[in-house]
């Protein structure tokens, strides 16, 4: 199964390696990862495939949510036919 992470909030040193180390303790792998600094704005979207993952996504959602609050950003994990259905007009 394949699903988006995005990672929205001020930019700071670390954000990237603490949000990859994150999925990677949890056996999901990203696929692909696209990231963008706009003024003091960091935003990234990830493509991840959770098919080894150690934990269910709901889990992994909510624990994604915690590391965003605890790192000052908004992190959300989405099952990728979920995302694609909301950003289609």
């Amino acid at each position: 199964m394949r699903a988006v992470v995005t990672v929205v909030g001020k930019d700071k040193t670390g954000i990237i390696a603490k949000v990859s180390d994150f999925l990677a303790k949890r056996g999901v792998n990203i696929l692909d990862i696209s990231q963008t600094i706009m003024d003091s704005y960091f935003a990234m979207i990830m493509l991840v495939d959770l098919s080894k993952a150690v934990k269910e996504l709901g889990c992994i959602a909510d624990e994604c949510a915690e590391l965003g609050k605890s790192i000052g950003m908004s992190i959300h994990i989405q099952h990728e036919a979920i995302f694609n259905a909301m950003h289609n007009v």
